[in-house]
Order: structure tokens, then sequence, then C-alpha cells
């Protein structure tokens, strides 16, 4: 019996019903163990940029929704002040119009072991929108000794406050950027 998978004679061979069968077996299973459904929400992404001609940077960047279905842009990077220290930035962006963030107020971050670290707000005198907020994070990120998760407790306009969930997985990523980037 010829293989009802090849093509022969020119002809695409009749598909009886085991052989349907089989094929869309296959697919399916293909497509649920691509993981395609079961993506996690927050994949994180080291990318470059140039800060000046011929001056190469790396930052993380990452959308994470809060608990109320908002997609937030969570973008770490490395900065390299003239005769200073290195330092990291945080900066978060909601969607505008439906968040304001109060400057100036630190972001708090809590440790999935419950530590308690605090970030101060860069953007003390003036944001460039309500729904921008930049926070140096340079004495958190070495104060991490693991790469566990995050909570990250955002100061919203009017005592509010919005909690971001980073996952390990970013931690993870922010450590490289600390470590392996652009030293």
């Amino acid at each position: 019996m010829p293989c009802p998978y090849t093509l022969q004679h020119k002809t695409v061979p009749h598909l009886n019903g085991k052989c349907y069968i089989l094929r869309l077996i296959l697919c399916i299973y293909l497509t649920l163990s691509s993981g395609v459904f079961f993506a996690d929400s927050a994949f994180a992404l080291l990318r470059q940029h140039h800060d000046a001609p011929g001056v190469l940077r790396y930052h993380s960047h990452v959308s994470i929704k809060d608990d109320f279905g908002y997609t937030w842009q969570v973008v770490l990077f490395k900065l390299f002040p003239p005769g200073k220290a290195v330092e990291f930035n945080l900066r978060l962006v909601g969607f505008p119009g439906v968040f304001e963030l109060a400057h100036p107020q630190s972001l708090e971050i809590v440790t999935a072991k419950g530590k308690l670290l605090s970030a101060s707000d860069v953007y003390a005198e003036k944001s460039p929108s309500s729904n921008v907020g930049d926070y140096n994070l340079t004495n958190v990120l070495f104060k991490l000794t693991t790469t566990d998760s995050l909570k990250l407790y955002v100061p919203l306009s009017g005592e509010q406050r919005l909690v971001l969930q980073i996952p390990a997985s970013v931690v993870t990523e922010w450590q490289w950027l600390v470590t392996d980037f652009n030293s």
C-alpha cells in the first residue's frame, strides 16, 4: 500500500479517515506542546540602542499587566554619567489617562522573602508625563541576593498604590544587565 503522506504520480492522495485523524492529533499535540496558549505574560527582552555615535547600550524591556488588567512598560536601563559610578534606572510607563503617578515619592519594592527596599524618584521635580515614573534602582539591584520575583508598589496620586508583579525571569535578566553588559 503506498504511503498516504507522500505525493505520488503528481497527485494528492485521498485522505482516508485513519490518516486524517493521525494528522489532526499530531497538529493538536504540536500546537499544545509549543506553549503558544500557555506562554508567560511577562517575557523579558534585552535590547540594545545607541546612546551616542559609537556608544552601544543595553536595557531590559518588558510589558507587565497590573491587577486591573492594564499593561505597563517596565524598562531597566544602565546609565554612565560622566565622572560618576554606573547607575540603573527603572522606568514605568502606564497607559495615559488611566493612572497618574505621584511625584516625588519613592517606589517600594518587596522581595519574595518579604524584604522591603526603596528606590528614589528620579522625576522629583517634573515628570515628562503623569503616566511615567523613573526610579533609581542602583542600590536596590545590588541588595538583591536572589533572582526571585518582586512586587513593585507604584505610588499613585491620591495616596493610592498599584502593585506590579515582576517575575523571577525578569529579575534574572536585570541581574544579567548589572553583571554582564557594558561593565
